[in-house]
């Protein structure tokens, strides 16, 4: 039915900023372990939307998302145990069940990250390496923000509570290549969702800059 798309997509908005806007309340409050406790739940609830609303999916589709997945879980497991590719640090509980000291959320965050950047950075480069290149410039962008309220909230801290500048460097290369293998399969993700999960985002840890 012409209406499912739209339905999906609307209601998938509706639930990133349900959970966006009372994560930041809900974290300034008194009661801050509870929510970020449901840590994990917000970020397969986004996984999920985002997978849903994916048009004709396939196992091409499957393929094109378990790359930055598997991308994202090789160079964490580097970073944990060897202090390679990001430097030297360790995942907190807030994230959930561990490979091998990786957060296996922190692969799926890899995967949706790829996704929401490649959706933004396609709108306004058509050529490939151009738009991995702005995809990847846009997911460490992210990271920037998200590094000042990761150790409080529990998700991750680096060695003597400093991010190294090796850091920056790691995710921008490591999210190149991820996005050239993902952009290769030309996954129709849904765009205007992706604008919404990306903002959503930068709002939530962007609020905890100034709380």
């Amino acid at each position: 039915m012409s209406w499912q798309p739209k339905y999906k997509l609307w209601i998938g908005v509706f639930l990133i900023w349900l959970f966006t806007i009372s994560g930041v309340i809900g974290i300034s409050s008194e009661n801050s372990e509870w929510f970020l406790a449901l840590t994990p739940v917000n970020l397969l609830l986004t996984f999920v939307i985002l997978v849903i609303n994916i048009e004709k999916f396939s196992p091409k589709v499957l393929l094109a998302i378990f790359i930055p997945f598997i991308l994202g879980f090789i160079t964490e497991a580097l970073g944990v145990n060897y202090g390679l590719v990001y430097g030297n640090y360790t995942y907190g509980e807030n994230l959930g069940f561990k490979v091998v000291g990786v957060p296996l959320l922190i692969c799926i965050n890899w995967a949706v990250l790829t996704a929401i950047t490649a959706d933004i950075a396609k709108y306004f480069f058509k050529n490939i390496w151009v738009s991995a290149l702005v995809g990847s410039i846009l997911m460490t962008g992210l990271d920037l923000i998200i590094e000042v309220s990761a150790p409080k909230f529990d998700f991750w801290e680096f060695e003597n509570g400093i991010v190294p500048l090796q850091n920056y460097i790691g995710w921008l290369a490591t999210a190149f290549v991820a996005h050239l293998a993902y952009q290769h399969f030309k996954v129709k993700t849904n765009a205007n969702l992706s604008w919404h999960i990306y903002v959503s985002i930068v709002v939530f840890f962007g609020a905890f800059l100034f709380i």
